[in-house]
Parts: structure tokens; sequence; C-alpha cells
């Protein structure tokens, strides 16, 4: 059984959310959350609150034990890029690219096997 969140068109860049991912990646719950608290990384307060999100899931829709779940897989897609312009030397525009993310949690419980 598994459990999942994903928060969609986040303003920060995948690019610095995937260090943040990877170190929450096969972690249990509690020690990813701990991580996620103590990482001065940018994106850490959103993966954080979308790795509460599917924990909420967990226990309240599918049943799950707290205290057995781990996060099997976290990633960070790219989502839409707002395209905005600003003056350039010699009356050119150059194009600033703001790029947004889906972060994606899937927790799964331990099996006692």
């Amino acid at each position: 059984m598994e459990a999942r969140a994903i928060a969609k068109y986040i303003r920060i860049s995948p690019i610095k959310l995937k260090p943040v991912m990877n170190l929450i990646r096969g972690k249990d719950l509690d020690e990813a959350l701990i991580i996620l608290k103590f990482t001065p990384g940018k994106g850490s307060e959103a993966v954080e609150k979308v790795v509460q999100s599917a924990a909420a899931n967990a226990e309240n829709n599918h049943e799950m034990n707290r205290d057995d779940l781990y996060v099997a897989a976290a990633y960070a897609n790219q989502g839409p890029t707002l395209k905005r312009w600003r003056a350039g030397a010699q009356g050119r525009a150059s194009m600033i690219l703001k790029r947004s993310s889906h972060i994606g949690i899937v927790l799964k419980e331990k099996s006692d096997e």
C-alpha cells in the first residue's frame, strides 16, 4: 500500500529542489522530517509540507501505521515556465525564465519480512 501527495505549481526551480529530494529519498518518515526541518536549502519548507500531507493521507485515508512509513519516492518535475522580458543593452530585450515545479512524495509501509 502507498500514500502519495503532490504539490503543483510551486514557484521554485526543480534544479534547486532535487538536492533536497535526494536527502530524504529512502529514509524513514520521522528521519526525513527532521532532515527537512534543519536543511537550509531553498525548497525544504515546501517539501516538508508535502511530506506531512502524504503522512496525513497515509494515516487517515489508508489507515497505515505512521511508525512504519518511509519515503519510497520523492521527485520534483518541471512545471510551466513564466516568460518575462527585461530591457537589454542597445535597445534589445532579454528574456527571464521564472520556473515552477511539481513536487511529489510517495510513502510506503515497511514490511516485517
